[in-house]
């Protein structure tokens, strides 16, 4: 089986300086702005700090989102997710992210990207962040937390790697228990994550009266097993899940399918038969 890592997936990459048409927004050493392919959006990104990977992609058009009102996202990196979901909703975005490095990515984004009326990043714990927001303000809620849990073995990767892809700052229970604090009744939160977690994940989820409604699971082949999995649940909904159709990522020829090509490319994408995930 692929193990789903949170590699980097390299849009376009545009400039690794400030020059050209977005010359207000300063990167620090070792950024670059890359261009996501949807409605003009371009992201900070960095090699050495962070940058987004396909399960924001998926996740960022999976999850249910309204047309007007809050949404928020947690564990939000350098803010792709809220940046994606821009271009589906008129509703107030909002993003957390506890590294203040992340977040001041996210928040220049934002700016280049002249959104800072819809969007707005906020550095904080999402374990206490209800202190501060207030309990069940969100009309939705989506969340890409940390995948691998502390085993007491070393930790390879620098901090800022660390802390996105291991459970050192928050717990599968911590995201999911303010996942319930944050979202209204009958609002609709949101996760990617490893399918071996799925259990876990459908167990916190009846636990703080989040009721799992949509499964989908990702392979990276139709031979394989799953590596990534979606999640949808609403909170005080009644029991009833439905396993969607998975969603594979290449086709036999080693190219996306035409899905993954929409999602990414649009019909544009298939089109133009752009097909390296590694060249989003």
């Amino acid at each position: 089986m692929e193990e789903p890592v949170k590699r980097s997936i390299e849009p376009h990459k545009e400039t690794q300086t400030t020059a050209g048409s977005r010359p207000d927004i300063p990167l620090l050493p070792g950024e670059r702005i890359d261009d996501l392919l949807t409605q003009n959006l371009r992201i900070i990104q960095s090699r050495d700090v962070f940058s987004f990977s396909m399960d924001a992609v998926l996740l960022g058009r999976f999850a249910s989102v309204p047309a007007k009102g809050r949404v928020l996202d947690l564990c939000t990196g350098n803010g792709v997710i809220p940046l994606l979901l821009s271009t589906r909703t008129r509703a107030q975005i909002e993003g957390v992210e506890i590294q203040e490095r992340l977040a001041g990515m996210a928040e220049r984004s934002v700016a280049m990207n002249g959104l800072r009326e819809r969007i707005t990043i906020h550095n904080a714990d999402l374990k206490h962040f209800h202190e501060t927001a207030g309990h069940g303000m969100y009309d939705a809620v989506t969340v890409n937390p940390p995948y691998t849990p502390l085993t007491g073995s070393d930790i390879k990767a620098n901090e800022h790697e660390a802390i996105a892809r291991h459970e050192i700052h928050c717990t599968l229970e911590d995201v999911v228990q303010a996942c319930a604090r944050m979202i209204k009744p009958g609002g609709k939160v949101s996760m990617v994550h490893r399918p071996h977690r799925l259990a876990d994940i459908l167990v916190l989820m009846r636990k703080y009266r989040i009721e799992p409604k949509r499964v989908r699971f990702v392979h990276p082949r139709a031979h394989m097993e799953a590596n990534m999995v979606l999640v949808e649940g609403l909170r005080d909904g009644k029991p009833e899940m439905r396993v969607l159709p998975p969603l594979i990522v290449y086709n036999e020829d080693g190219q996306y399918c035409e899905e993954i090509l929409t999602i990414y490319y649009g019909s544009a994408g298939k089109e133009d038969g752009h097909a390296d995930p590694e060249k989003f």
